[in-house]
Parts: C-alpha cells; sequence; structure tokens
C-alpha cells in the first residue's frame, strides 16, 4: 500500500499539472454541452451554469488525487446530471422535469450532433433585454467556454470589465425570466447581430490565441465553423449569415501553411499557396456569391470578399491590392473600427506606399497603442523606409504586447 505523498515529490507536481491541464481542455471542450444540456431541463440559467460549475470542481478536486479518467466528459457529465437532479429535489415545483431528468442517460454525455440545445443556448444568451457587450461576452464564456482573460483580450478592455459584464448578463437573465428557447421567425433578426459576433469573435481568438502556449486552438475554430454552419442552414436567406460561413472558410483553407516547422507563423506573403485547399476556397466563394445576389452587403461579407481577393491571388505580388482597398473603404463605412483601419493600412501600403501607410498608423497610436499588431505593423513599414533602428524598437514593443507563441517566435526572429 502506498504510503502518503510528500508535498514535495516533483513526480506529484507533475501529476497535479497534467490533470489541471486535462481539465482545463475538457472545460473547454465540454462546457457549452454541458450547459446546454442541463439548461434544457432545468430551465433556468443560473442553476445550470451552478450545477457545470460544481461539476468541474468535482473533477478540479478529484482528478489530481485519482487520476484523469479515460472518458472525461462522461464523467463530467455524470456528475453533473447527479448535481441536476439534487436540485430538482430540492424544489417540489420541478416533479415533472425531475421525472424528465431521470430518461436522461447515465453515462453518455450530450453529443456534439445535439444542434437545437447549443443553439438554443446561443440565443439566450443573446437575448435583446441584455446589452450587446454582455451578449457576447456571456455566450463566449458560457457556450465557448473562452476563459475571462480570452474574452478581455477579444474585447480589448481588462478582465475585470469582463466580470462585470457577465455578472450582470447573469444576474438579467435570473431576474427578468429570459426564456430558454430558439427566438421565433420575426425575433432572430434582432439577436443576429449578437450571435454572429459571438462566433466571429470565437473563431479569432482560435485562429490565433491571445495568449497561452498554443499559436491556435483548433477546437475554437472548429466550434465557429459548426456554428457558422448551422446558422447558415437555419437562416439560408441572411446573406450576413452566409458571409461570416464564407469567411470562417476562408480563413480555414489555407490553415496548412500558417505555421513552419518550428511553429513560427509564417506571413501570409511568404506562405506556401499550394498547400492552401483550393477547393475548399472555390466553395467558400460560392457562399459568398449567393451572399450577393440577396443584395444586402455588411461587414461579414466584406471581409470575406477581402480574403477571397487574397486565396484567389497567384502570389502576393499579383494580388489585387486596389480592390482590396476600395473593400476596406467600404468596410468602414459599415463598422468604422480601428482595428480596420489598420488593417486597411496594410493595402494602402500596396497601392499608396509605406510612408502613406505610417502615416495612417500614427493617426491610430492613441487609441491602439497597447495593441501589438499596430507596433508590428510599423516596424514592417519602418523598415521599407529605411529606418532599421526605428523599426527594431518597435518589434520590441510588439513583442512585450503579444502573448501568443507563434507571433512571439515571429518577432524574436526579427529582432535576432
Amino acid at each position: 500500500m502506498a504510503g502518503p505523498r510528500s508535498g514535495g515529490d516533483s513526480s506529484d507536481d507533475v501529476t497535479v499539472a497534467a490533470a489541471r491541464t486535462a481539465l482545463t481542455a475538457v472545460f473547454r471542450e465540454e462546457t457549452g454541452r454541458l450547459t446546454a444540456a442541463v439548461m434544457r431541463v432545468l430551465g433556468d440559467f443560473d442553476a445550470a451554469e451552478e450545477v457545470v460549475q460544481d461539476a468541474l470542481l468535482a473533477a478540479w478536486q478529484q482528478w489530481p488525487v485519482d487520476g484523469v479518467p479515460a472518458q472525461a466528459g462522461a464523467w463530467l457529465w455524470t456528475v453533473a446530471r447527479r448535481r441536476a437532479v439534487d436540485v430538482l429535489r430540492r424544489n417540489l415545483r420541478y416533479r415533472q422535469l425531475l421525472a424528465d431528468a431521470a430518461a436522461w442517460p447515465a453515462e453518455q454525455p450530450p453529443s456534439r450532433d445535439t444542434v437545437d440545445d447549443r443553439l438554443r443556448l446561443v440565443f439566450t444568451c443573446c437575448h435583446p433585454a441584455l446589452a450587446p457587450s454582455a451578449q457576447v461576452a456571456l455566450t463566449l464564456r458560457t457556450v465557448c467556454g473562452l476563459t475571462t482573460a480570452e474574452i478581455a483580450g477579444a474585447f480589448l478592455v481588462s478582465e475585470q470589465a469582463i466580470v462585470q459584464r457577465l455578472t450582470r448578463a447573469r444576474r438579467k437573465i435570473c431576474v427578468a425570466g429570459i426564456p430558454y428557447r430558439m427566438p421565433a421567425d420575426d425575433e432572430l433578426a434582432e439577436r443576429l447581430s449578437a450571435v454572429l459576433a459571438v462566433v466571429y469573435l470565437t473563431f479569432n481568438e482560435g485562429y490565433l490565441t491571445s495568449g497561452g502556449d498554443q499559436p491556435q486552438r483548433r477546437d475554437l475554430t472548429d466550434d465557429a465553423a459548426w456554428l457558422a454552419h448551422l446558422l447558415a442552414e437555419l437562416m439560408p436567406t441572411e446573406p450576413e449569415v452566409l458571409g461570416l460561413w464564407a469567411l470562417i472558410r476562408l480563413h480555414r483553407a489555407r490553415a496548412r501553411a500558417r505555421f513552419d516547422d518550428r511553429g513560427r507563423l509564417v506571413l501570409l506573403r511568404d506562405q506556401e499557396r499550394r498547400l492552401w485547399d483550393h477547393a475548399e476556397i472555390a466553395a467558400a466563394v460560392a457562399v459568398l456569391v449567393r451572399a450577393s445576389r440577396l443584395r444586402r452587403p455588411g461587414p461579414y461579407q466584406i471581409q470575406a470578399a477581402i480574403v477571397a481577393c487574397h486565396a484567389e491571388a497567384a502570389s502576393w505580388e499579383t494580388t489585387d491590392w486596389l480592390q482590396i482597398l476600395l473593400l476596406y473603404d467600404a468596410l468602414l463605412g459599415h463598422s468604422p473600427s480601428p482595428v480596420i483601419r489598420l488593417h486597411r493600412a496594410v493595402a494602402v501600403s500596396q497601392v499608396q506606399g509605406p510612408q502613406a501607410a505610417l502615416d495612417e498608423l500614427d493617426d491610430l497610436a492613441d487609441v491602439l497603442g497597447g495593441y501589438h499588431l499596430l507596433h508590428a505593423t510599423r516596424a514592417e513599414l519602418l523598415r521599407q523606409l529605411g529606418h532599421p533602428a526605428q523599426a527594431r524598437r518597435a518589434d520590441e514593443q510588439a513583442l512585450r504586447l503579444t502573448g501568443n507563441p507563434a507571433e512571439r517566435a515571429l518577432l524574436e526572429q526579427r529582432l535576432a
């Protein structure tokens, strides 16, 4: 029989660290599905979230001691199911729901194909009674499993601000009695903007993470693509839904060329275009054409058109930069964002020269001074203009501001 563990045993530390890492991965993968399934029976957002959090806490306490179970998702589902039944037993009003809960599968976690549950949860989080920023933050946290730090990075705000948004949103859902259901057809449009923002921000975080030890997170990009496809099936005549689906597909089509064999980010101009999935690019462009025929242009369609210009070009040099610049001008008409102006500056440098682009970036210094891509882009332009010392300082500032390992490796390579 093994003796008690020593607090200073390094092997114990490794075991605990491995269990914590496994829990984090399962949390991100399972939270949305568990919350949606529990919410369907309890009909109470706050209670469903509490049940899932209890299950995660139990795993956090037990896995380092007992080991990570082979079927971690099923383990969490079993614990969440028991917690939910306990909640129902404490409340006599829920006798019928308790009877329904008895029919839940004991060990089988909710399937990834449980379409209605996750979409119901997304649309519940995006109820118009909630502030738009709170809708997006709540869905990213509850459905997609992003941490508060990741959500704060997506919004370019502090973690404390995100915590406050989440707290207010949860309280509002409970106090207002917001129902857990798919909205009626005439209610879909007013929630669509927030839902699309959730999918878009989820994809962005997965495509190039804001922190951690992974440069990208396929689980998040897969979730975003899956949700975008479901929305396209649910709302096939909504051009912005089709535009977002096309945008995600276009980005994913060049996934194989985005990192080198050492895990460093490969910039678009240096990517091996033969590695791109050209069949997927053609399919995404076809979706974008479907959207354009509806004659209601919007920001996701325009962004997809910009990416399509890149994806269909044979090389960086033969890219239709004037068309891309015009598309960015149109995009600014819909979404006058400083980040869009930053990306537009790259097209300006190709059409009007690096000095014109640098002048544009100087105007953004006050609002994007804490954003690493502003400094990385300035460094590129300064090198083109023959100012290596200034370019180096800009790269150093970008390195201080980014937490993505692939971006850090690229910047360190430049500085070396």
